[in-house]
């Protein structure tokens, strides 16, 4: 079905072209453009510059003439983002289409301030509330409405108004609190605020909500959309006088993850949380050592908790960051995944786990997320990645990949080069080589070594492990990169990725390297851990009993799952295991499909083959 195209005026944001555009509509003889921006609501866009960088203001009307005069009343009110237009510098952008209703023009101003907050040039976007809309008509325009509209005010500005592609594939946008939530993840948030304000209302402390999904069942944005949901309505009952005995501005998240705690402050300074309310986003040990127990604070979301500390290191000295966190909060709440445990400073012995979960089950503060939102795949792809790194089981590749796309490779060379082809388009540029932990490297920079950089090392083939290649960056350079993510860093297809830079993040595809580690013996995948270079999943952890244990087998192959579950629309995979490649090879397809290509004409009998009963397979 063909959209009709949007209406895009660009304004200077004064008051003089605004009446001289209202003007000129009012005077034209073209009636639906008229009637458009007179009669049908309107989207619009404020942007101005601070210093190098925009900040911006979106937000939708049925009058945009008198709303937008509204704005310009407002200029010299003190704390009001308004005062920033009154240099003259500002654009108003003015969208209008012939379908537009009002639940159409909503959620077309989210998807603007979802976009916008992603834009690595917006320092701040100043009306930051989500509010997505239901079923609608005609709501299937929606999506089509949009690229045009992004299309259009791209051609005015490329550096506000990236490619979506970009967009999509930054870190900020999936991590974004913005995103329209699945029912499931509504469920979710609804619980956990109904939960909060019964804390709040009764003053109660340490209270527990236990958030369990595997990667890309939806964690870090529930994560992000409940912690800002939260000042919103705080926000919204201050402006209303309303009593704010359950509402709370005093709340944090924390992430042990080097990488995402960047997405979060940058996040929270957006949207304007670290203006307003100070520092919201901590590492749990910087938060633990802050904040007393003697006087909580109000709500505290923990994402990717399985990476909490469950024994005290040089920077952290006590015994459980959780039992730390619990005690210095009325409620918290924490997203969970038992098979992301990387190291033993991570382990959860089975006791523990389970005195946490069942205090949170007895409490219905319990919740699992179950559906799969970040691969691309259908249910066989799913199965046969849980089968491969939760069973060790590798299975026949399913026939039918669907939308998905997974291959094996004879060489690195092979695989790096599917990668970064991959790399050079568009819609899949985010794709990266990421490896098993099975060569050398230390991140301490003042380490001696008689050579350049750390890398992956097989045969002749070599590249550099993460975060090497930026040491050669001047300092220009590296200010450009400070704020990306690892695989949003262009010069990172020249890396190869970790867990330690990877987990929590998506790609594109997902190039992994199977090191030594990861073999193939006797009909199952062992892990060897006399092959891997990471000490902290392969020493001894000792245990609340005092004795010593190891866990690296089962570290090892968490590994394995975290590099394995990243790519959103394809897994290409090179193992170093004779073994393990062969049987991986001989359990996909791609020997056929090559037969397919080379010789067109047996098509017909390779169909033929393909439905008899001895083609079939378990």
């Amino acid at each position: 079905m063909r959209v009709a195209e949007p209406i895009v005026e660009k304004l200077q944001d004064n008051i003089s072209s605004l009446k001289e555009f209202e003007e000129e509509i009012s005077n034209s003889n073209d009636d639906k453009l008229k009637d458009a921006i007179l009669n049908f609501p309107i989207v619009y866009i404020h942007n101005w510059k601070n210093n190098n960088d925009y900040e911006v203001y979106v937000g939708e009307s049925n009058n945009i003439f008198q709303r937008t005069k509204q704005h310009y009343s407002r200029m010299t009110e003190e704390n009001e983002w308004q005062h920033n237009l009154s240099d003259g510098k500002a654009n108003l952008y003015i969208i209008g289409h012939e379908h537009f209703n009002k639940s159409m023009t909503l959620d077309i101003e989210n998807k603007l301030i979802h976009y916008l907050m992603s834009v690595e040039s917006i320092k701040k976007v100043h009306n930051g509330r989500s509010n997505p809309q239901n079923r609608y008509y005609p709501i299937e325009e929606l999506n089509n409405i949009f690229t045009k509209i992004w299309r259009k005010l791209r051609k005015e500005n490329k550096e506000i108004f990236p490619l979506e592609t970009t967009i999509k594939d930054s870190a900020i946008f999936k991590a974004s609190p913005l995103h329209k939530l699945t029912e499931e993840q509504q469920k979710a948030k609804e619980l956990i605020i109904e939960k909060v304000i019964k804390a709040l209302r009764n003053n109660e402390r340490g209270q527990l909500i236990f958030i369990e999904g595997e990667a890309g069942t939806g964690k870090t944005v529930l994560n992000s959309s409940t912690f800002y949901e939260l000042f919103c309505r705080y926000e919204e009952a201050k402006n209303n006088n309303e009593d704010l005995k359950t509402e709370t501005s005093n709340c944090f998240l924390l992430v042990n993850h080097d990488e995402q705690i960047t997405v979060y402050k940058q996040i929270a300074d957006k949207l304007g949380l670290t203006d307003k309310y100070g520092q919201v986003v901590y590492k749990p040990t910087s938060f633990i050592n802050k904040y007393s127990v003697d006087n909580p604070v109000d709500v505290v979301f923990v994402d990717e908790a399985h990476l909490l500390l469950t024994q005290g290191k040089q920077s952290y000295r006590g015994n459980n960051q959780l039992e730390d966190i619990l005690k210095r909060a009325k409620v918290v709440v924490v997203m969970f995944d038992e098979d992301q445990i990387l190291t033993t400073e991570q382990y959860w012995e089975d006791e523990l786990l389970e005195k946490y979960k069942s205090e949170a089950i007895n409490n219905g503060n319990y919740i699992k997320l179950e559906n799969q939102l970040r691969m691309h795949a259908n249910e066989d792809v799913i199965e046969w990645i849980n089968s491969f790194t939760k069973e060790g089981i590798i299975r026949q590749l399913p026939n039918n990949l669907g939308d998905y796309d997974i291959k094996i490779f004879d060489t690195p060379e092979e695989l790096e080069k599917e990668i970064v082809k991959k790399s050079l388009k568009d819609e899949t540029k985010l794709s990266r080589l990421i490896a098993t932990y099975d060569w050398p490297y230390n991140s301490n920079k003042k380490s001696k070594k008689d050579f350049k950089y750390w890398e992956v090392k097989i045969g002749k083939w070599h590249k550099p492990w993460n975060r090497e290649l930026e040491q050669d960056f001047d300092r220009k350079q590296k200010r450009k990169i400070k704020n990306l993510s690892w695989a949003e860093q262009p010069q990172t297809i020249e890396e190869v990725g970790s867990t330690f830079t990877i987990q929590g993040f998506d790609l594109n595809y997902a190039g992994v390297i199977l090191g030594p580690s990861v073999k193939y013996r006797n009909g199952h995948i062992v892990f060897d851990t006399k092959e891997s270079c990471n000490e902290k999943a392969t020493r001894n952890r000792t245990l609340s009993d005092g004795t010593s244990k190891k866990f690296g087998e089962k570290f090892l192959k968490h590994e394995v799952r975290v590099l394995m579950t990243r790519g959103v629309n394809g897994l290409y995979i090179y193992a170093c295991d004779d073994e393990l490649r062969e049987h991986l090879k001989q359990c996909s397809f791609q020997d056929i499909q090559y037969e397919i290509n080379e010789h067109e004409d047996e098509i017909g009998l390779l169909k033929v083959a393909e439905d008899s009963e001895e083609y079939r397979y378990d």
